[in-house]
């Protein structure tokens, strides 16, 4: 690829190789078993998130702007879930390591934009509670469907620009030594690090992403938290506390499934192995889509009711139908 370069004054050739090679593991035995297992994860949460989503369009019941976030992050999880798993499958299955160019840099561009906005959904969620428990009476004027709709909105367009911003900054880079990834996926920082000219724009970028797609909205759900904390001791009886929270427990849940690994994986930085970092990255990627839909159904009294009218709707059908 030839660029002109106007402050030098001179053309700049960009050395992109056919492919990359994508190394997974390294030295552990019978590892097809953790890939099968991910496939057996896969269905789960394909039937799951699908099912959700299924649920929320047929019952006009949960039409509501919390289900709105709902229904988005079922579809995130199904969309990452298809997005990584059968990839991961024809790469380390199938043996084709060898992943083209351009290939590499969509197959990062679908798993990072996943990644981010399933914890910007869960800032959705974490603005629906605190709008319910800390103004209850102004709730129905805060939390409607045109804000929700435009929350979600804009944080598509975040997440899919500054994942987009991410990918062409790699496209700037060669590579004129290694073409190995060392990571399960095409990881975009190990894709940097391969570089053979300058990658500061990739660096900053790197270190700016995590700081908007993970500990801001770590952050802000926190200090919500906080907030309703403080909000159910000063003003609630001990009865309304504890149904107040009860209504955060589906959230609470999900939000420690998704940070917590990460969080591992971060504050231990380069100390952890590069293995253990791949079963913990690999684990944060298809443990959420799996755990959501069974934590919505446990812990969310709506879906729950909706679900058994759908049932008690089905067999009264085939009732009559007989």
């Amino acid at each position: 690829m030839e660029l002109y370069n106007s402050a030098f004054g001179k053309n700049v050739s960009f050395v992109h190789p056919a492919y990359f090679i994508i190394s997974g593991f390294i030295g552990l035995p019978n590892i097809m078993f953790y890939y099968v297992f991910l496939f057996f994860v896969f269905i789960i949460s394909v039937l799951g998130n699908t099912s959700v989503m299924a649920l929320i369009y047929l019952d006009h019941n949960l039409r509501t702007p919390k289900y709105v976030a709902v229904f988005n992050l079922a579809f995130v999880d199904l969309l990452g879930s298809c997005a990584l798993v059968p990839k991961l499958l024809d790469i380390f299955l199938l043996n084709h390591y060898y992943v083209p160019y351009n290939e590499c840099l969509t197959f990062l561009f679908f798993c990072y934009t996943c990644l981010s906005m399933q914890a910007l959904n869960l800032v959705a969620l974490c603005y629906d509670r605190l709008m319910a428990i800390m103004f209850p009476l102004h709730y129905p004027v805060k939390v409607t469907h045109k804000i929700m709709f435009s929350l979600i909105a804009s944080f598509w367009l975040f997440a899919v620009l500054a994942v987009l911003i991410a990918v062409g900054l790699l496209t700037r880079l060669s590579f004129c030594k290694s073409v190995v990834i060392n990571s399960y996926f095409c990881d975009h920082g190990k894709i940097f690090e391969l570089a053979c000219n300058d990658n500061f724009p990739n660096l900053v970028i790197g270190f700016l992403l995590p700081f908007l797609i993970l500990w801001l909205p770590m952050g802000f759900i926190l200090s919500s938290y906080v907030c309703i904390g403080y909000a159910l001791v000063k003003v609630a009886a001990a009865k309304e506390r504890v149904k107040a929270l009860k209504t955060c427990t589906a959230h609470l849940s999900l939000v420690a499934i998704y940070f917590i690994p990460i969080l591992i994986t971060f504050t231990l930085g380069p100390d952890i192995h590069p293995n253990a970092r791949i079963i913990n990255l690999s684990l944060t990627s298809v443990f959420p889509p799996l755990l959501n839909p069974i934590i919505y159904v446990l812990y969310t009294q709506e879906i729950r009711l909706s679900l058994k009218r759908i049932l008690n709707f089905t067999r009264q059908a085939k009732v009559i139908a007989k």
